[in-house]
């Protein structure tokens, strides 16, 4: 069942209210999205760039950090330099991750992904275009063949992926549950499977990608199947009292694509399944919808997450172009989402999460929601300037 909006009997902002799934409590309601950052060795693991990254971002004291998409399979990367989690080798380095985060109070969580047709392309200063045999030339990274549910390029010009046969959809659910048991191992205490944006799942899910005739495709059902198969898997290895979140792209917002009716009957059947979480994003199934620019105004997805915390009944996390802490407060405040993802603005400003503290507590968050070796200085700092002020003023 979804939570009852924030109890309004305590002196603490919405935003700053703990907030519980299963046996693990946030702190507060934000929490950092998921951002691919193209600097994994070529294994697969993270290097000492991970480790300052979620280090800085831990510094800034989200209720959770979600990690970069860790790739189910070496076939399944977006590029040379993503996170991979297809082999037990990934566990320990990615402890090291949990452990940075933890020492903060930080909760650690990862996201899982198979890129599907969108696998095999250059980092995004690169172009972000399918590899080519020049890349293979000038930096020795060769182009892999893709696969989706059907033969259908991501976008025109794009390679055609190989449709996946019915044999082949078991290891692909299966390598989903293993990589759920290698992020449990490592100790991530919550966790995301990623089914939007165009990337296998969603693909799946689609009918404007999904052209099925078998028990995979076909109507609503069949083109659920692959996600919810995943979901048992993922749930199956994934600790039970660590809650589970899915990101789903709510639209795809083209015609006869996936749509908000699909999303709340599907997010119910999620819930049923064990998820506790729906992350609410949208579109990308062909264009990425990341780095697209158009005019979005703050919060422009919010309404998705709304309408499936009322109508699917289950906790929902909003993302997408979240800045002002004023207007993150009054979604929660008002029982449109339960949780509030910020991912390129916590890049502009890794400390958002305590600045956000400053502008709805004052400055006695310095004491209370700062790290104290940060919080002790600038608490003193605010009196010596308020004291400035007052004599400037006198």
């Amino acid at each position: 069942m979804s939570h009852p909006p924030p109890a309004a009997d305590n002196d603490l902002p919405a935003l700053f209210t703990p907030f519980a799934a299963r046996g693990l409590t946030l702190p507060n309601r934000i929490v950092i999205s998921p951002m691919q950052q193209y600097a994994a060795g070529a294994d697969g693991r993270p290097t000492d760039y991970h480790l300052i990254h979620y280090g800085r971002l831990a510094l800034g004291r989200p209720g959770l950090i979600f990690t970069e998409a860790l790739c189910i399979a070496p076939e399944g990367r977006l590029t040379y330099s993503d996170l991979g989690i297809w082999d037990d080798g990934a566990i320990a380095p990615l402890g090291r991750l949990v452990e940075a985060m933890r020492a903060e109070g930080v909760v650690p969580g990862a996201q899982i992904l198979h890129a599907g047709r969108k696998a095999s392309v250059q980092r995004p200063w690169q172009g972000y275009e399918p590899l080519r045999e020049a890349d293979l030339t000038e930096r020795g990274e060769a182009p892999w063949p893709t696969v989706a549910p059907s033969a259908i390029a991501a976008n025109p010009g794009w390679p055609v992926p190989r449709e996946l046969t019915l044999a082949e959809i078991p290891d692909l659910v299966e390598q989903h549950g293993a990589a759920a048991r290698r992020c449990a191992a490592a100790g991530f205490a919550a966790l995301d499977i990623h089914g939007a944006h165009g990337y296998l799942i969603h693909t799946f899910l689609s009918p404007l990608s999904n052209r099925r005739d078998d028990a995979y495709g076909g109507d609503l059902d069949g083109r659920m199947r692959f996600a919810l198969e995943v979901a048992e898997a993922v749930r199956a290895n994934w600790p039970a009292e660590r809650p589970l979140f899915y990101r789903l792209s709510c639209i795809d917002d083209e015609p006869g694509g996936w749509s908000l009716e699909d999303t709340i009957r599907l997010a119910r059947e999620l819930r049923a399944q064990g998820v506790d979480v729906i992350d609410c994003s949208s579109r990308g199934l062909g264009q990425r919808g990341t780095p697209v620019v158009a005019p979005r105004q703050q919060g422009f997805q919010v309404p998705f997450a709304e309408a499936v915390r009322r109508r699917a009944e289950v906790a929902s996390m909003t993302v997408g172009l979240i800045i002002q802490p004023a207007y993150a407060e009054a979604v929660v405040a008002e029982g449109r989402a339960d949780l509030i993802a910020i991912g390129r603005e916590a890049l502009v400003n890794p400390q958002w999460p305590l600045h956000a503290a400053l502008e709805l507590i004052g400055d006695g968050a310095f004491d209370s929601h700062w790290q104290p070796r940060y919080g002790w200085w600038l608490s003193r700092r605010a009196k010596s300037l308020a004291a400035a002020r007052d004599e400037a003023q006198g």
